[in-house]
């Protein structure tokens, strides 16, 4: 587990599953914990760190991001702040695009954005107050990568994605997977050349080595190595030419649609 400071608050790194990241914001006696899809790991950690859980957020309805919700709710009766148009029972306060909430206890007051893709409801967290922005993102923008289209479309993705990309560049991401070296893999397979992208293959190369979490990465440095949110770089556009996966003459959500395709056989 790893802390990342920013005044009187934290996140907390709790990681689950196989290659889940779950996040505990918290002044070091309060937390809200962000998808939750293990109760396990969300209670030894508010032990370890003589922590009390004051709420519960949620960007999906994906059983790895809400399954520990049901136990963690027998032990405190806390709000349960989730999407409202993605179909989660538990959610008690439902949120969606332009929506602000502030976390009790916390004091600290989140801006929600709609980005439908990867389910039609899903929603991020951005939290703007203090220092470099925080982006709560679930399963929509990864390290050098994003989401699986499971329910939504192309458009609706590179349209989630660019929003994303809108906010500041030190806004720092805090994505619910450790899929950054193999996105990395495919980001190189498609924008061979790219000295950003080297370079970050080499330095999250080594905090995996080293055991540490390659999360969070900023918005800075997706938009200058993610290639979802580099569909349009004439590199890549050439990439998906040459792989037979794009016509020369297509539109731009067609080139995100082949790279989204490809990277799910690569």
């Amino acid at each position: 587990m790893t802390t990342s400071p920013r005044k009187e608050l934290s996140i907390l790194t709790v990681p689950a599953f196989n290659d889940n990241y779950l996040w505990l914001i918290h002044d070091g006696e309060h937390a809200a914990v962000v998808d939750p899809g293990d109760a396990a790991p969300i209670r030894s950690a508010l032990a370890s760190h003589k922590l009390r859980l004051t709420s519960i957020l949620l960007t999906h309805h994906h059983a790895d991001h809400i399954g520990g919700v049901p136990a963690l709710l027998q032990e405190w009766q806390v709000p349960v702040f989730g999407p409202r148009h993605d179909g989660i029972e538990v959610v008690t306060e439902a949120l969606g695009e332009g929506d602000r909430v502030r976390l009790p206890v916390l004091d600290l007051e989140l801006e929600v954005f709609d980005v439908p893709g990867h389910t039609l409801g899903h929603i991020a967290y951005v939290a703007r107050t203090g220092g470099a922005p925080w982006l709560f993102c679930g399963d929509t923008l990864f390290g050098a990568g994003c989401g699986r289209l499971f329910e939504g479309t192309p458009q609706q993705m590179a349209d989630s994605l660019a929003k994303l990309a809108a906010l500041p560049d030190a806004t720092l991401v805090y994505c619910a997977h450790e899929y950054t070296m193999s996105n990395l893999r495919f980001a190189q397979a498609v924008e061979p050349g790219n000295a950003a992208l080297a370079a970050r293959v080499e330095s999250d190369g080594a905090l995996r080595a080293a055991g540490r979490p390659t999360i969070p990465s900023s918005i800075g440095v997706e938009k200058a190595t993610n290639p979802f949110l580099r569909a349009d770089e004439p590199r890549i556009v050439r990439s998906l030419i040459e792989a037979g996966r794009l016509k020369e003459d297509a539109a731009p959500v067609e080139a995100f649609a082949a790279l989204r395709e490809w990277k799910n056989t690569f």
